[in-house]
């Protein structure tokens, strides 16, 4: 069993700049293979970025890609987001998520452990 709490988001403008973190609970983090996502009013809840186990692999939206970096310390059982140069479009309840596994995961289905969400409001 896995409990994730991300914390981190608020209002931000434009080109602005927000660090999100997801800590979790349990001794085997660094099994698990880790993953942002976000979902704005109305639409899916979409892939930002995933990281395999030891952080050697990431991916990235192609919205995202050279704007924000998901990155973890194992030591602390913490997986982080940096989002750099922010847009209006990038508003969402941000969710992170955890599954046993050695692979970086992109699929939302496979997830099995979620945090409660962080809200990420860019103003324009």
């Amino acid at each position: 069993q896995v409990q994730l709490v991300e914390s981190g988001g608020g209002l931000v403008q434009a080109g602005g700049s927000l660090r999100l973190s997801c800590a979790a609970s349990g001794r085997t983090f660094s099994s698990y293979a880790m993953g942002w996502f976000r979902q704005a009013p109305g639409k899916e809840r979409d892939i930002v970025a995933a990281i395999n186990w030891s952080g050697g692999n990431t991916y990235y939206a192609d919205s995202v890609k050279g704007r924000f970096t998901i990155s973890r310390d194992n030591a602390k059982n913490t997986v982080y987001l940096q989002m750099n140069s922010l847009k209006p479009e990038d508003t969402a309840v941000y969710y992170c998520a955890a599954r046993w596994s050695r692979s970086y995961i992109t699929n939302v289905a496979h997830y099995n452990y979620w945090g409660q969400g962080t809200q990420v409001t860019v103003s324009s």
